[in-house]
């Protein structure tokens, strides 16, 4: 299937590691131009050399920003550095790390303000950067306009022990609905996409963190995460930039205002 997306321009924060960094692999592979931005320069930097290596493109189809998601500022500036050095930006997949783990007890108020800070103000200023941009790209001749927000299952099945996740990213949730219905009579679609349980540098901190709390084993842990699934395992991360690459291409036009688990089937409700 062709996915339309050779000579997009896509934004990607959060992307010198993890789920963000194979998605930009994705992109690449597709034929896309992808900034992408992290708030550390020798990591994004080292992100960039990498993933144009290991996709075989020029250097300059990938653009490394220094960017910090919380700070406003720093956002609006980066991606209007990404839409002036590609011509315009038709993409924008939103992306942060997940917050500590712990109870209800174990944060003060300022450990919940800076987990919305992290995972929903973070989006919301990202998609507050971005909408004149894409709204240009949904008036071009060849047009794609596409949000897609980087969430996790937590969203719509919490999980034990992940309160600021819970709460912070079910706030993305709310956003994204409502954001599909402003927009998309633009010709923008917004969509978030879960992860379930997938091997990432996150997932093995997680694993570490949950295994201390509960004095047990971290293979423990994960075999516990991986009986979750429907399928059994946990995911790799090329498997989610798959999804998340078709969610943004010319082929999914008509789908918007959707949350996609990508999880094995871990998530057990109906709909």
């Amino acid at each position: 299937m062709d996915l339309g997306l050779k000579n997009r321009v896509a934004f990607i924060a959060g992307a010198s590691s993890g789920l963000g960094r194979a998605t930009a692999r994705a992109l690449l592979s597709e034929g896309c131009h992808v900034a992408i931005c992290s708030r550390s320069s020798e990591r994004i930097q080292c992100a960039a050399m990498d993933l144009a290596r290991d996709t075989g493109v020029p250097d300059d189809r990938v653009l490394p920003l220094v960017c910090d998601v919380t700070d406003e500022d720093m956002v609006r500036t980066a991606v209007g550095r990404a839409a002036d050095h590609f011509g315009g930006l038709n993409i924008l997949i939103t992306n942060a790390g997940g917050p500590p783990t712990g109870t209800v007890l174990d944060f003060s108020a300022e450990d919940w303000r800076s987990a919305l800070e992290l995972n929903l103000m973070s989006t919301i200023n990202l998609t507050r950067a971005a909408l004149p941009f894409l709204k240009e790209s949904a008036k071009a001749d060849r047009p794609l306009a596409r949000i897609l927000m980087v969430t996790s299952i937590s969203a719509k099945q919490p999980v034990a022990g992940l309160y600021l996740s819970n709460v912070s990213r079910a706030g993305v949730q709310g956003f994204a609905k409502s954001l599909s219905e402003e927009v998309g009579a633009d010709g923008i679609t917004v969509n978030t996409i879960l992860p379930g349980y997938t091997r990432t540098d996150r997932l093995t901190h997680l694993s570490e963190a949950l295994a201390e709390r509960r004095s047990v084993s971290e293979e423990d842990i994960e075999a516990g995460w991986a009986g979750q699934a429907a399928l059994k395992r946990i995911g790799r991360e090329e498997e989610f930039a798959a999804a998340a690459a078709f969610l943004v291409s010319e082929p999914a036009a008509y789908i918007t205002g959707v949350a996609l688990p990508v999880d094995g089937g871990a998530i057990k409700s109906l709909l």
